[in-house]
């Protein structure tokens, strides 16, 4: 019986054609952004240990971008209409979760704009007394990761899993120890839920104090 071979090149052509794991692209292939929303204090420090070990961790640089002005909002609208590649991400404060209940207009959407990628570090405050109605209101100062919505699932768990590891190492908590910040690192979910409580809590005691911001 005669049997026909298939021209190496026509093999070739077809392999080349199949979405073979092995051909992905690898994440990170180029620098990272991180664009900074408080370039003072202990969020420049924060910034600057973060982007330095994370370059160690993903072998490609990771460059401070610090955007300050209008609250964290400059910082947070340029990030919102990155692409969601994975490259720009947001460190920043409070700022993301208060914004949207006190300004009138704001160039994001803090739940539609946004994938959390993990809180980064606090530092408690001295819980106030009833305020707006709400008594025992907990001010908690934090810091925290964010990308561009859109960023695929892998590279945000890549990310998360990096940056838990560099936060929680002893001479990082040592160095965020000299500027008042305890490392405190959660799931991208997590984060999320934090998010939006801290979100609910501050749009109740805006609401409550009549306070808007016209921009």
């Amino acid at each position: 019986m005669r049997t026909s071979k298939t021209p190496l090149w026509l093999a070739l052509l077809v392999l080349l054609a199949c979405p073979l794991p092995a051909l992905a692209q690898k994440y990170p292939e180029k620098s990272i952004r991180l664009v900074v929303a408080f370039p003072t204090g202990a969020s420049y420090i924060l910034a600057l240990l973060v982007s330095d070990k994370l370059r160690e961790a993903l072998g490609q640089s990771v460059v401070p971008d610090f955007r300050s002005g209008a609250g964290g909002n400059i910082a947070a609208e340029l990030v919102a209409k990155a692409p969601p590649d994975g490259y720009t991400l947001l460190l920043t404060s409070p700022a993301i979760a208060i914004s949207p209940s006190l300004f009138t207009k704001l160039g994001y959407d803090t739940f539609r704009d946004f994938a959390p990628i993990t809180l980064l570090a606090t530092v408690p405050n001295v819980p106030t007394t009833a305020e707006a109605g709400m008594p025992e209101l907990v001010v908690i100062t934090w810091y925290g990761l964010f990308a561009p919505a859109g960023v695929k699932p892998d590279i945000i768990e890549q990310l998360n899993a990096e940056v838990v590891k560099l936060m929680n190492a002893p001479d990082v908590k040592n160095k965020l120890a000299q500027v008042a910040l305890d490392a405190s690192t959660s799931t991208p979910a997590e984060f999320a839920k934090f998010v939006r409580a801290e979100y609910d809590k501050w749009g109740r005691v805006i609401k409550a104090a009549d306070i808007r911001v016209q921009q």
